[in-house]
């Protein structure tokens, strides 16, 4: 248990944190779907109008720190990929 005021504050402070990045993976993870429903799909401009606005998403969560940016990485490149063979 927290005794210290400074500790007490970081606990509140990591729990508003957890929300806000919980929500920002979240979202990702949203346009990541998106994508991944195009391409299930078969649509071809679907997709790469999904992964355009994704790659973005990803970029933000790394320079937020929530995602590595190898696992981003990964992420585009194996989404591209996919798209690339869709054709």
């Amino acid at each position: 248990m927290a005794n210290t005021p400074q500790a007490k504050k970081r606990i509140r402070r990591n729990q508003a944190r957890a929300v806000v990045n919980g929500n920002r993976v979240g979202r990702i993870r949203t346009f990541i779907k998106k994508v991944e429903a195009a391409l299930a799909a078969g649509d071809k401009a679907a997709a790469t109008t999904a992964l355009a606005e994704a790659q973005p998403e990803l970029a933000r969560g790394v320079a937020k720190g929530v995602l590595h940016r190898n696992t981003a990485s990964r992420k585009f490149s194996r989404l591209t990929k996919r798209l690339a063979t869709l054709g």
